[in-house]
């Protein structure tokens, strides 16, 4: 065991606080200098069950989940509905401490609450602790709690047990609390905490094992955020004002900051009966010349569908965002796969135009929804972020700076009433709001009340002004007119490029991803290098307009590419493939989809079986699928 890094896992049941519980205590080591990650599991079922959060804590930057922990908080399930073996769902009460073992690390350290679990919770525990040289440390942290307050006070009473255990200054851990806990609770807190603490210290040999925080230093001011807190301060930042939508896992989270913010801006949001409404919303308070956005999931997304053909259409500028789960249908709601690609991609009706990015980080959750609406606003169309719950619920710190811009309340590419004035209009006085010629595609719009700026707004065909239209050459001239956009905002794009190259530029090999598993990625790519391979790494956050060029010449430079996606089917190497026409014979996927993201190990592994050719991946959590004639 090294103490290069802290990877701290608390388990409990929904409703034990291991959420805020996890946040604080990640934000109080960022705190004291370090880089932390955080992973977070829950159950999808109403009634709650079995959950855990990872604070992953190093000296040197994190971008992944580690591969497995070296600290488990068990803390049981206070909410078990049912605590017997024989149930359906199993010793619920257990669980905390009975299905968190396998990922244990050798040498690592385990703090069960002995108050209301006990070593036959896990039947094997002395043995699998002696094998594995794991330091097992029961304490009654419901007796603690419960003396001095609430129950859930508990989860101070592991903090302490931890700082205790790992050397984290008890300041560290006080400070936070005095910052986060109302003062009507903080004192008892305290007093739970001070006793856990020199309780551990007195009673165990805390000395014996070699799991110890790190120490670390920040150059700058830091901040703790997740996607969605990114998402929501990027769309805000850009001027964005009204939003509506419909709560859905794990898209909700944007729509809670959104909404919590905006009617403090002035603006508005919305909840309405269902997400075809939500998007329609959106779009409408668009076309009165507001920024706005809607979104949802997947299941809520797909009733998006007809208003996303409609925005497309009417050239309406939207920002939509799909925040990918485990599907068909309900599938996983709480658990993060990538595999609503095609689904956003192709969705809608007729040739449709919009455009796609997927943020890879947190830093880029930020950056990827300010381009969105930047892109939408200027070309008319509609742009969609697609992440995932990874993405979405991670925690992450992230340098203050990276957010210290100026706001943009620019509408686009709408008229001033003096250059409406000189627009054409037609023979009745309308605007010619869909001229043919113009440049990039774009039509410069007005938005009602503007004088002068009078037109149709309709979801079918139509002609310059606006009026329904199915004469053949205007139907070619609009649609080509529509289609110019995407050429347009490609060549934007190409000059700022939102994707991400990592690693030697001259590398033989290469590995291809997009999204939320950048992170896992490109620390495999350094463990790769560092044994002795030559690997560099391409995330993609433009999937439409796809950056064929910036692909094709990534692949050119490689002998073949590893792609790297969390579904079944390899929707990201199918649409790779389609772009640049090729890619068959240099392409091998490595799929994950059993509801758990990426640990970097399992790429280092996707990796090596693909040049060794055996095709056999370790374990059975991913799946390998080589190039084709391999």
């Amino acid at each position: 065991m090294t103490d290069d890094e802290l990877i701290w896992r608390v388990a409990g049941g929904s409703g034990d606080g291991i959420a805020s519980t996890s946040q604080n205590f990640a934000k109080a080591l960022m705190r004291s200098g370090l880089n932390v990650f955080t992973h977070r599991h829950y159950p999808s079922r109403i009634r709650g069950g079995h959950t855990y959060t990872e604070v992953r804590a190093s000296s040197e930057p994190v971008r992944s989940r580690g591969d497995g922990y070296n600290f488990l908080l068990a803390l049981g399930d206070s909410f078990a509905r049912n605590p017997r073996d024989g149930a359906y769902y199993g010793n619920e009460e257990a669980k905390p401490l009975a299905e968190n073992l396998d990922d244990l690390r050798e040498g690592g350290v385990i703090v069960y609450d002995s108050g209301l679990l006990d070593e036959e919770s896990v039947a094997d525990l002395d043995e699998r602790a002696e094998a594995n040289d794991w330091h097992v440390f029961p304490v009654d942290l419901r007796t603690m709690a419960r003396e001095h307050g609430r129950e859930v006070m508990r989860n101070t009473a592991g903090v302490a047990c931890t700082c205790a255990i790992t050397g984290i200054e008890p300041e560290t851990i006080k400070s936070m609390m005095r910052d986060a806990m109302p003062e009507k609770i903080l004192d008892a807190n305290l007093t739970v905490f001070d006793e856990a603490y020199e309780h551990v210290q007195s009673a165990f040999d805390v000395d014996a094992t070699a799991v110890r925080v790190p120490e670390g230093d920040h150059e700058e001011e830091q901040v703790l955020l997740s996607g969605s807190d990114a998402i929501a301060y990027g769309a805000i930042d850009e001027g964005c004002r009204f939003i509506a939508g419909y709560p859905m896992t794990p898209w909700t989270e944007v729509f809670t900051i959104m909404s919590n913010c905006l009617p403090q801006l002035g603006g508005v949001s919305e909840q309405v009966e269902d997400e075809i409404a939500a998007a329609a919303l959106a779009i409408g308070a668009s076309h009165m010349g507001v920024k706005s956005m809607s979104g949802s999931s997947g299941g809520g997304f797909a009733l998006m569908s007809e208003p996303l053909g409609l925005a497309e259409m009417s050239e309406t500028p939207v920002v939509l965002i799909e925040a990918m789960r485990a599907g068909p249908s309900t599938g996983m709601p709480t658990k993060p796969e990538q595999a609503d690609l095609e689904h956003v991609l192709y969705t809608s009706q007729g040739d449709s135009n919009r455009v796609v990015f997927a943020p890879g980080t947190v830093a880029e959750a930020y950056d990827h929804a300010r381009r969105a609406f930047q892109v939408a606003y200027e070309y008319q169309i509609p742009a969609i972020l697609l992440y995932d719950q990874k993405l979405g619920g991670e925690l992450v710190n992230v340098p203050a700076s990276h957010f210290d811009r100026e706001p943009n309340t620019d509408p686009g590419s709408v008229l001033t009433e003096d250059q409406i004035a000189d627009a054409p209009h037609d023979a009745s006085g309308k605007f010619e709001r869909f001229r043919h010629d113009v440049e990039d595609g774009v039509s410069p719009r007005s938005v009602p009340g503007q004088k002068g700026g009078r037109h149709l707004v309709t979801g079918n065909e139509h002609n310059a002004p606006g009026h329904i239209s199915e004469d053949p050459d205007n139907r070619v001239a609009q649609v080509d007119r529509r289609s110019e956009k995407l050429r347009a905002i490609r060549a934007d794009l190409d000059g700022d490029t939102l994707n991400d190259a990592y690693g030697p530029e001259d590398a033989e090999h290469g590995v291809l991803t997009f999204g939320s598993q950048q992170g896992t990625v490109e620390e495999a790519v350094d463990r790769l290098n560092d044994a002795g391979h030559s690997v560099k790494a391409l995330t993609v956050g433009e999937l439409m307009p796809y950056p064929v060029e910036e692909v094709r010449a990534f692949l050119r430079g490689v002998d073949e590419a590893l792609v790297v996606e969390m579904n079944a089917s390899a929707q990201f190497r199918g649409l790779t493939q389609k772009e640049l026409g090729t890619g068959d014979d240099q392409l091998a996927s490595l799929l994950k989809y059993n509801g758990n993201p990426f640990e970097p190990a399992e790429v280092v592994e996707g990796f090596e079986t693909n040049i060794d050719g055996d095709g056999e991946v370790p374990g059975n959590e991913t799946r390998f699928v080589p190039a084709a004639g391999d």
